[in-house]
């Protein structure tokens, strides 16, 4: 009798497995297009509202500034021990390899290339998804997104149009300012306390880094706000269950966020090295 009930229920423990694994996958996929849609009604909006002269700029200005303010000041944060620490790591083992020279080189490009839009999409995917799902969130429990259906407004051109154009705006500002803080800091560590020259820091930085290294970390910066801000508008306006879903929705914008800007900088590296490689004179 045992054995029958074991034989039956192993295959009744794998269907419930199976199930709720194939549940998951399509739910995701539902996720994922519903995503991509409110990606392409965005930003296909924000440019008819801008042909139209219907873009709400002032909106826009006002989020901006919403997004500079929680994100400013820890930008300032981790940009100076973050060029601390690619100082020294870097510092050490040029200097075990006699190649003091190059510190500015190689601490520069790793600030430029890689530190300055990683922090930029993990600052903007912690506060500034947080923020917005949180906003948006609140919006949807107190029914405020299906008044805005009643009425015939779209919360797609009246809600996520302006905070897409403020994460557009403040993004590369955000990654420049990382970038500045950081060569600084590390420039400052470099010269104090690893004793390089500060001719050979700079020209060593200007000889290996193009105003191309900028940009590309400037277009890193903006895709890594694209995903942050269509995310975190994407889980505010589908909260639902009262302020424990809002919660759930800003905890998933900040995991999906990182996530999402780990896996494409992964991708968008290996395509810039491919066809932008590191100049090496």
């Amino acid at each position: 009798m045992a054995q029958v009930t074991r034989a039956t229920s192993s295959p009744s423990h794998l269907r419930i497995v199976r199930k709720n694994f194939s549940d998951t996958i399509a739910s995701s996929l539902r996720t994922f297009g519903r995503s991509v849609d409110i990606a392409r009604e965005s930003t296909v909006g924000a440019v008819t509202d801008i042909a139209r002269r219907e873009f709400q700029w002032r909106e826009a200005i006002l989020q901006s500034w919403r997004l500079v303010t929680v994100t400013a000041l820890p930008a300032i944060l981790i940009a100076v021990p973050f060029g601390v620490i690619v100082s020294v790591q870097v510092g050490n083992l040029i200097h075990n390899l006699g190649a003091d020279s190059l510190l500015g080189a190689t601490g520069g490009l790793g600030v430029i290339k890689q530190g300055a839009p990683l922090a930029t999409g993990f600052l903007l995917g912690g506060a500034g998804a947080s923020a917005i799902a949180a906003d948006l969130g609140a919006r949807t429990i107190r029914e405020e997104i299906d008044a805005l259906n009643t009425m015939g407004i779209s919360p797609i051109h009246r809600l996520v149009i302006p905070r897409l154009a403020a994460m557009m705006i403040v993004a590369p500002l955000l990654n420049i300012l990382i970038v500045f803080v950081g060569i600084v800091s590390g420039y400052a560590v470099a010269v104090g306390g690893q004793h390089v020259t500060p001719g050979s820091y700079w020209a060593t930085f200007g000889s290996f880094t193009t105003v191309t290294d900028v940009w590309v970390s400037v277009i890193k910066a903006l895709i890594f706000g694209y995903l942050v801000v269509v995310i975190a508008c994407q889980r505010g306006l589908e909260a639902k269950g009262g302020p424990r879903g809002v919660a759930d929705a800003v905890n998933a914008a900040v995991v999906l966020s990182v996530v999402c800007i780990a896996i494409v900088n992964l991708g968008v590296t290996q395509i810039t090295e491919m066809f932008i490689p590191t100049r090496l004179v």
